[in-house]
C-alpha cells in the first residue's frame, strides 16, 4: 500500500491549510486555562459549541467523554505544565456509549464482521447523568489533580445545548 494511499482528501486540504498557516509561535498552553474532555461523536464541534478558538483550551476525546487512566495521566500534564486549571466533561445525547452493557457494544462490533472484543472494557453506562457525575468525582478525588475545578455537562446534539449535570 502506498505511504499515502486512502490520504489524498485530508492531505491536500492540509496544504491548503499550511499555505495560509500564522500560528508559529504560538504558545502551547491553554490559553483560557480549560481542559475538555468530550466523546469522538463527529457531531461534536468542541471550540465552536464553546465559543473557543484554536489554542483556548485542550481538548480529550475518547468513546464516551469516559475519566480513564490516561485520562488522569493526561490531566496531570495539562495541569501542572499546560496551564489547565479547571475541566469540563461533556458527555452528549443519542451516544452510542449509553448502551446497557459491554456485551451490547461486542455483539454489534461482531454482527458488522468485527473481530472478537470481549477482551475489551468500553465503559458503557445507560446512566449518562450517573456516569458523567462519577467520572467528575474520580478527578476531584485524584490527589494529583488537587484543585481543578472539574464539572460535568451533557451536550444536547438535537438543538447544539449545553446542560450542567454536576
Amino acid at each position: 500500500m502506498a505511504e499515502n494511499e486512502g490520504f489524498a482528501d485530508v492531505l491536500v486540504a492540509n496544504a491548503e491549510y499550511a499555505r495560509d498557516f500564522s500560528r508559529n509561535g504560538q504558545s502551547g498552553s491553554a490559553a483560557r486555562g480549560l481542559a475538555v474532555l468530550t466523546c469522538i461523536d463527529s457531531r461534536i464541534d468542541p471550540l465552536a459549541m464553546l465559543g473557543l478558538e484554536a489554542g483556548d483550551a485542550k481538548i480529550l476525546r475518547n468513546a464516551g467523554a469516559r475519566v480513564t487512566d490516561d485520562v488522569l495521566a493526561t490531566l496531570v500534564i495539562a495541569r501542572y505544565l499546560l496551564g489547565v486549571d479547571r475541566l469540563m466533561i461533556i458527555a452528549h445525547t443519542n451516544c452510542r456509549m449509553t448502551a446497557d452493557g459491554d456485551d451490547e457494544l461486542h455483539t454489534a462490533i461482531g454482527a458488522v464482521g468485527g473481530p472478537d472484543t470481549s477482551d475489551l472494557s468500553f465503559r458503557t453506562s445507560p446512566d449518562q447523568r450517573a456516569s458523567v457525575c462519577a467520572d467528575v468525582e474520580r478527578v476531584r478525588a485524584f490527589d494529583r489533580l488537587a484543585g481543578l475545578t472539574v464539572g460535568g455537562f451533557l451536550y444536547e446534539v438535537e438543538t447544539g445545548r449545553l446542560l450542567q449535570l454536576c
